[in-house]
């Protein structure tokens, strides 16, 4: 199996050529302060050594020996508290991180490719950070200034990592459910009781503290999602001076064994009474968790394409080694028995689908991120405003689309391998069975779906859609007189008015038939996807035609070659999906229960 390598040359072409992300930055003055275009370069050069260098030799063996569970300790596999040392040296746990309390205040779309290659080299590993980033996300937008001086020093600097425990047996999606507990003490404090599962890092030895924050009633809330409260409850209590003290009432009562991510502790949380403080105002915890749902959503979307990039990087190098048969046009190579392996149809289509997927995606992930420092950074509240409308329907489609084909794409690296891609040593098979749980986890896709179309969508009768349908209207209008813009352009603008054609056809249905929205939701979010990824590789196309001419690496041309395979073989898939939107919820609702 190939050694991953991070990704260096293509995020630095879609920050730099396709968004001119450094534009951006200097855009925003609270962004501009703290990052400028040879710095991020040295940031990107650096995280690919310690995630290729560092990160990714863990892999295998993580998921060989996985965390262990003895008496209520989790220890996690060999390698992985060394690593974290380095992750901790080197200031990556704050790379996003507010800088009054230590962060370094860098913007998502440079975070987002930091993200991707800690992913990509390690998905179990990664997610330690990547939960303790969403907790301080929570922690600096909703906390009281003591809390955050209190907690998130040691949160950036890595010395304390953060869990987010929101799932209960009884309650996943449905959190207005939940029966644990949070009951007032005359100091101010709160003690927490109740079980929490699914918590992923909820305990380890990689960090001196562990901040979870966990989602509870006090006695008195009001029924359903309206009554949830988000409390601090610390691994350890934390003195005056700043020391920690004695071990809080809570422990975990065991880790899961799990189809993949074997490495990362998956925890039953225990709560017996366990102190912790009101994060926020009362009643309003789902609003706290939800400021940092969009970065955890979108960073889950960025495991889908990181797992699928290892992935491809293995297939291509089997690809190209791999001597089986002789190509259809006659023998390539030879003096050799056989010819290698891309010479076939087949597995170019499949390597073509994966690369389409995967940089599309990319761009795609950074696209969001743009609009998620627009809305943090912006001091124009207009153009804020519109970030945040962006930010709000296009969460669902970069969770939910990219990891449904993170996971086809690794699928697809795994049958490159053919047999051998069944076998443990060659590395596919633990990409797929990692990637899964992507799909799942952060609000289920099909849930990422309903959201996208019964909230965003039909919710704002299509005032949130037409956000995204202006800006590619305008890319279009804009661009209609780029000859190497124009064989793309048409078929963007076809696939565009289908979109925008089935969501004016759901949204009319759902006034009259409920099932109209659910029916249609998980067909619509490939179809919304599907065209975002056309006009992502439109943006791409771009940057690339110019250069492609004096293109001596192939980088360029490469690019356009595989935009013309998006344009030609993936992108026709919104014809049939359309389709099935059109012919309503009646076929799916005929089959009584007993039926099925």
């Amino acid at each position: 199996m190939a050694d991953y390598q991070a990704p260096l040359r293509d995020m630095r072409f879609v920050l730099n050529e396709v968004f001119d992300a450094p534009a951006l930055w200097a855009s925003l003055p609270k962004v501009a302060e703290n990052v400028d275009p040879e710095t991020a370069d040295a940031i990107l050069e650096e995280a690919g050594k310690i995630t290729s260098g560092v990160l990714a030799p863990l892999n295998r063996e993580g998921d060989e020996q996985g965390s262990k569970w003895n008496d209520g300790e989790v220890t996690a596999p060999e390698g992985f508290k060394e690593a974290y040392q380095t992750i901790v040296e080197g200031g990556w746990n704050g790379l996003g991180g507010n800088t009054e309390f230590g962060g370094m205040g860098m913007p998502k779309t440079l975070v987002a490719q930091f993200e991707e290659m800690m992913q990509g080299a390690n998905m179990a590993f990664g997610l330690a950070p990547m939960l303790t980033a969403g907790a301080c996300l929570a922690l600096d937008a909703h906390g009281s200034q003591e809390l955050k001086e209190k907690y998130l020093p040691n949160m950036y600097s890595g010395v304390w990592s953060g869990a987010m425990d929101l799932t209960e047996p009884h309650a996943g999606t449905d959190l207005g459910i939940i029966r644990t507990k949070a009951e007032p003490n005359d100091d101010g404090s709160f003690n927490v009781t109740g079980t929490k599962i699914f918590i992923t890092w909820g305990e380890h030895d990689m960090a001196e503290n562990i901040i979870h924050l966990v989602l509870a009633k006090l006695p008195d809330a009001p029924k359903g999602p309206k009554g949830i409260s988000l409390f601090l409850v610390p691994k350890f209590m934390v003195n005056e001076d700043g020391s920690l003290g004695e071990r809080n009432s809570f422990s975990c009562g065991s880790i899961e064994k799990k189809m993949g991510i074997k490495g990362s502790a998956t925890c039953v949380m225990n709560f017996d009474g366990a102190k912790g403080w009101l994060v926020g105002e009362e009643n309003k915890g789902l609003a706290a968790m939800f400021t940092m749902m969009n970065y955890e959503r979108l960073g889950v979307g960025i495991q889908g394409i990181g797992a699928a990039e290892a992935s491809l990087q293995s297939a291509r190098e089997y690809a190209l080694e791999r001597i089986q048969s002789r190509a259809p046009t006659g023998a390539q190579e030879k003096e050799k028995a056989a010819d290698p392996i891309i010479v076939h149809p087949d597995v170019r289509r499949m390597l073509l689908t994966m690369k389409s997927y995967i940089e599309g995606g990319r761009t795609f992930s950074t696209y969001v991120a743009q609009w998620l420092d627009i809305s943090k950074y912006a001091e124009d509240d207009e153009r804020r405003k519109h970030a945040e409308g962006m930010v709000a329907l296009l969460t669902p489609v970069a969770k939910a689309f990219l990891t449904d084909r993170g996971l086809d794409a690794c699928i697809m690296g795994q049958q490159v391998f053919g047999g051998h891609g069944f076998i443990r040593e060659w590395g596919q098979e633990q990409l797929v069975r990692d990637c899964r749980i992507t799909q799942i986890y952060e609000g289920t896709n099909g849930i990422q779906a309903l959201d996208l179309m019964g909230r965003k969508v039909v919710g704002s009768q299509g005032k949130l859609y037409e956000l995204f349908a202006s800006d590619v209207a305008s890319f279009i209008e804009e661009n209609s007189d780029d000859e190497h813009l124009r064989p793309y352009l048409e078929p963007l603008a076809a696939a565009f008015e289908r979109l925008s054609d089935v969501t004016e056809h759901v949204i009319n249905q759902a006034g009259d038939n409920p099932n109209a929205i659910g029916a249609a939701s998980v067909d619509y979010l490939d179809l919304f996807g599907l065209t975002a990824l056309g006009y992502m590789w439109a943006k791409i196309v771009r940057a690339a035609a110019p250069k492609a001419e004096s293109d001596t690496s192939g980088f360029y041309t490469g690019k356009l070659k595989t935009a013309r395979f998006y344009f030609d073989r993936l992108l026709p898939k919104t014809v049939s999906l359309a389709e099935g939107i059109r012919s309503g919820s009646d076929s799916m609702m005929a089959l009584t229960a007993e039926e099925f």
